[in-house]
């Protein structure tokens, strides 16, 4: 599978648990009788099998009869669910929601829900039940994106890690020999001063070390380096090219940091959080500014539902454009004379009635899926890629308020 093609499939897969995640958030229980099960993947089946076993053992002790019976009957159908599973999880473990949900008028109804592999890997066992699902964990894992390599020193001590999405991982770590500012009684100033210089340049070699032995074979991977510590040394590091020459490339930037244990690697990360936001969407910002550029040069470019979906039927898109913030249903109608029509609805709205544009017949609701589901289903079929589009900037909103949220970089032009 293609890079690119990698991408469409861990953007499609956000969604989808976008998706879930939103419609979870909704539901509400009466008492604490929505179980949230967070497993591992190095997790057994049996294992959490057995809590759960035990779970549904004390749970006979809660006073509330419709309490106990809900949370129990949840419990039964987690169980269900993990029959279909060999000694351990799916890769990067899974997530099961259950529970009895307010559905109105004093009525529940019982969901059960099963995401599996998540972005990123679940840390640890977790059993929560309240009246709400746990869905935060999760959200995280949706939000993280990038790896970055971290580097935070001063003359005594450096540590060398990993951002992953929003986790900080200390790696590596070094103490210095670098001798203080006062010589010792029998050394010239001349030769202390010289003395100092290679000790503190035999500590950049080694801490570069450290960071080229790490990050270089992830080179292709990382989104970028930062480098933390007071000046100057910070300065004198980077400036002494001491980095391998494809890492030095990388350095999205410089910031003063305090501590360079590995809390200032977390320090780290605090300065450069408006350096990590823009580079999130960097590359968005690219799609979004060769559209515009598309749009008023030429005709390479296309928007709206109707206009891109003939386009990605004509196998003429190269990029269809996505915003991350749409949420609406396509419906398709069939009129009495054959004629097939869409329309986009707000995915929270109820289906609309429809008269052909065509012969002015009451046209019957044939299907209703995801607007976005629908288009990505074509794409796939034509090779097109799919990028989903941030609205944390004004081009992305644009995508979104102007354009509802679809559009197309064209291979050629189609006049549609």
């Amino acid at each position: 599978m293609s890079s690119d093609a990698q991408e469409t499939s861990a953007d499609r897969r956000k969604y989808e648990f976008r998706k879930v995640i939103e419609e979870l958030k909704d539901f509400e229980g009466s008492g604490t009788q929505l179980v949230t099960i967070y497993i591992p993947e190095d997790k057994q089946i049996s294992d959490v099998v057995a809590h759960v076993t035990q779970e549904h053992s004390e749970a006979s002790n809660i006073k509330s009869k419709q309490t106990r019976t809900n949370v129990q009957d949840a419990l039964t159908s987690i169980k269900d669910r993990l029959r279909y599973y060999d000694t351990y999880p799916p890769d990067n473990g899974m997530v099961i929601f259950s529970g009895a949900v307010d559905s109105g008028g004093g009525r529940t109804e019982m969901v059960t829900r099963t995401l599996e592999s998540p972005p990123n890997p679940v840390q640890s066992f977790r059993y929560h039940c309240d009246s709400g699902f746990l869905t935060e964990p999760l959200e995280h894992m949706l939000a993280d994106s990038g790896l970055f390599g971290l580097i935070v020193l001063d003359r005594r001590e450096a540590n060398v890690g990993w951002l992953k999405g929003k986790r900080v991982e200390p790696v590596k770590s070094a103490s210095s020999l670098v001798p203080g500012k006062q010589r010792k009684g029998g050394q010239s100033a001349q030769r202390f001063a010289r003395l100092r210089l290679e000790a503190i340049d035999n500590f950049y070699q080694e801490v570069a070390g450290m960071a080229n032995d790490l990050f270089v074979d992830k080179r292709h991977e990382l989104d970028g380096i930062l480098v933390g510590g007071p000046s100057p040394t910070k300065d004198e590091f980077l400036d002494g090219d001491y980095l391998h020459h494809e890492l030095q490339d990388k350095v999205l930037g410089k910031f003063d940091v305090a501590y360079t244990d590995e809390s200032g690697l977390k320090d780290l990360v605090d300065a450069a959080s408006e350096a990590l936001s823009d580079q999130e969407i960097v590359e968005d910002k690219r799609h979004m500014e060769e559209f515009f550029e598309n749009l008023h040069t030429g005709e390479e470019a296309t928007y709206g539902f109707e206009q891109t979906r003939r386009n990605l039927i004509m196998g003429s898109v190269d990029r269809l454009l996505i915003s991350e913030d749409l949420r609406s249903d396509v419906v398709v109608y069939e009129c009495p004379n054959g004629h097939e029509e869409f329309e986009v609805v707000d995915a929270r709205h109820s289906t609309p009635d429809h008269e052909c544009s065509e012969c002015g017949e009451e046209a019957a609701v044939e299907e209703r899926e995801d607007v976005i589901e629908h288009l990505m289903a074509i794409a796939e079929q034509r090779g097109t890629d799919t990028k989903f589009i941030s609205t944390d900037f004004e081009k992305g909103e644009q995508l979104l308020d102007a354009f509802g949220g679809i559009a197309g970089i064209l291979r050629y032009s189609t006049g549609v």
